[in-house]
């Protein structure tokens, strides 16, 4: 059986030798919202479809790696639950952040893709070879962004751009015959 999703030739050329994909966390890996309890915790509401792309971005030997300008406990627990090692939180520059996972990976800008949804975001976007947005994101980052998902952020957009890299880097099609069998 093949595999249903597909995608334009020139995306999947343009995401091919991604080794690394950042990730934004307010509005990608969650809608945005932010819930404050009346003791003053956070809580946040992540999908299973995201949390699941991630995995299969391991999988697929793509690191993933989240960079926050929030820090929350419901966000270090998420990310512990799906082994993300590489993580930032209350970064202010993202781009820093970035520079420093990459450099302790040895890895450049031009093997990088992200995720992201507001101007904090467009650093990143402007250095990574591949970027991507979910459609309820600020004006100026959808115009930035070489893809954008259908699904709204915190709601399987990061689902989708992970299996746009799963495409482009040939693993997508072995990881769904994994599953099916």
């Amino acid at each position: 059986m093949q595999p249903t999703l597909q995608y334009a030739p020139a995306l999947l050329l343009k995401a091919q030798g991604v080794a690394i994909a950042f990730f934004d966390v307010d509005g990608v890996l969650t809608d945005g919202g932010l819930y404050v309890s009346s003791d003053g915790e956070t809580l946040k509401r992540f999908h299973a479809l995201d949390g699941h792309g991630l995995k299969l971005l391991q999988a697929a030997g793509i690191v993933p790696a989240v960079i926050s300008g929030r820090d929350s406990t419901a966000l270090r627990a998420r990310l512990q639950a799906l082994g993300i090692t590489h993580a930032h939180y209350g970064v202010q520059d993202k781009r820093v952040a970035a520079q420093a996972t990459l450099s302790a990976l040895g890895l450049q800008w031009d093997q990088a893709a992200v995720m992201g949804d507001d101007w904090p975001d467009l650093a990143l976007m402007q250095r990574c070879a591949f970027s991507a947005a979910p459609p309820n994101a600020h004006a100026e980052v959808l115009a930035a962004a070489d893809y954008v998902s259908v699904r709204q952020g915190g709601d399987g957009a990061a689902r989708e751009f992970c299996d746009l890299l799963l495409v482009a880097c040939g693993k997508y099609a072995g990881l769904l015959e994994e599953a099916r069998s």
